[in-house]
């Protein structure tokens, strides 16, 4: 490289941001990951026996899925081609799979085909892909932050190692940040900058484990104080990142777990839980009808008639939810999410009637007993229906023993907590009854 294309380097390198420049130049600088990057793990042995084939990386923004692409691209001396599926059609895509093919068959070096937000592609730009992977000619790594099993072809996904990224911890976004401080070629340490250990916790607490975002913030503060001998303290750090935008899809993933950890988390009875992503999904934008209509229906799963009451309450909160939207409605969804959540817990209704269904489904259906057939019609009286009904209120316990199914089945079986339990008595002490009659037959 002469000396003019070595300034216009220098240049463009300066002029890109600190969350670019930092980007690790080896595997020893990469952050996080250690799940499938670490020594033994399975990543570090595709590398180790240099089988790079097709791999997907999946998980949210700013943990480094990119930088790995890059870093597998130089660890295995491939070219590194990069395609924005958000922005790229099927030309593009088939001009760089010639693009590789040609590379491969005049030097012998291979291609990695870096495709970030493969989720984009709609199917027929993800088959034109198959071949390609197929045949060897390109190692394809995607990045996408949706799951994959759901915004992936089967067949891209089948003939893939999928690798799920997690969000950076606070110590690793703390390693970053400190090293940006101090790195004179590539980071801001020429500013010489004093940064308050209480500052750099709070933007490695406050990003979510994006270190894109802690980094840029770090920049937007050294650079607003650099050269005014101010230290880079928590009010400077508080100043130069915007309030965080919670990642969340409402038709994806973080719409779907969410959904079920305040689900989960209600019926584990951990109302501290329940509320925390209660408000995370409230928070990123998530429909309160939706919620409504989840904790009415954990209500009668996970509480039923332990506590006949939280029904009640959950079916109050979602009218109230309609009435008056947000943001009020928070707090009547929080009053049933924290009364569910603490309220004693049955499903002993939920697995009753899917019993009586997989019955329904899969047995002989039971006749209706003549006794129980409707008799309120002219005619009914010659056809036999109603005959020998018996009115359990003419009863003096308003209770008579009598057949209503024509087989022996116990689908609902209450449990011995709350209000259930009372239940159980009652209907034990009716079961009871009716199996000690002497002369009734065996069914």
């Amino acid at each position: 490289m002469d000396l003019f294309a070595r300034q216009e380097k220098q240049r463009r390198d300066a002029a890109l941001p600190l969350a670019a420049r930092m980007r690790p130049r080896s595997l020893d600088e990469f952050a996080g990951q250690q799940h499938f990057l670490g020594e033994g793990k399975l990543l570090r042995r595709i590398l180790d026996a240099r089988r790079l084939h097709s791999v997907v990386f999946y998980g949210p923004p700013g943990s480094g899925k990119t930088s790995l692409a890059e870093l597998l691209a130089r660890h295995t001396d491939s070219q590194f081609s990069r395609l924005n599926a958000a922005s790229c059609g099927v030309k593009e895509l088939r001009t760089a799979l010639d693009e590789a093919r040609a590379r491969l068959e005049t030097t012998g070096r291979r291609t990695v085909l870096f495709v970030d937000e493969l989720h984009r592609f709609n199917r027929t730009q993800q088959e034109v892909l198959l071949p390609d992977v197929e045949a060897g000619i390109i190692s394809l790594i995607g990045a996408t932050t949706q799951n994959p099993f759901f915004s992936l072809v089967s067949p891209l996904v089948s003939r893939s190692q999928v690798f799920e990224f997690k969000a950076l911890t606070q110590q690793d976004v703390l390693g970053l940040l400190r090293r940006a401080l101090t790195d004179t070629t590539r980071g801001l340490g020429e500013h010489q900058v004093t940064a308050t250990p209480e500052a750099l916790e709070f933007l490695a607490d406050i990003c979510d484990g994006d270190a894109r975002r802690a980094l840029t913030a770090l920049e937007i503060g050294v650079l607003s104080i650099a050269g005014r001998g101010i230290p880079f303290d928590l009010e400077v750090a508080q100043e130069s990142i915007q309030k965080k935008a919670i990642q969340y899809d409402a038709s994806g993933d973080e719409h779907f777990d969410a959904a079920s950890a305040l689900i989960k988390s209600m019926r584990g009875s951990d109302p501290d839980a329940a509320l925390y992503w209660l408000a995370r999904m409230l928070e990123a934008g998530e429909d309160p009808r939706f919620l409504a209509r989840r904790i009415v229906i954990a209500a009668a799963e996970d509480v039923g008639n332990a506590d006949p009451q939280a029904l009640i309450l959950a079916q109050a909160a979602a009218q109230a939810t309609e009435f008056i939207g947000l943001p009020e409605c928070r707090i009547p969804l929080a009053q049933a999410v924290t009364y569910i959540a603490t309220a004693p817990k049955s499903n002993a209704s939920y697995a009753a009637i899917d019993a009586a269904m997989e019955d329904v489904r899969t047995q002989r259906v039971v006749p209706i007993p003549m006794h129980l057939k409707d008799a309120h019609y002219q005619g009914a009286a010659r056809l036999g229906h109603g005959e020998g009904y018996q009115y359990a209120h003419s009863a003096a316990e308003g209770w008579v023993d009598q057949d209503y199914l024509g087989v022996e089945k116990n689908y609902y079986q209450p449990v011995d907590r709350g209000f259930e339990a009372e239940i159980r008595k009652r209907l034990a002490a009716i079961r009871e009854r009716r199996s000690a009659k002497p002369d009734k037959e065996s069914r």
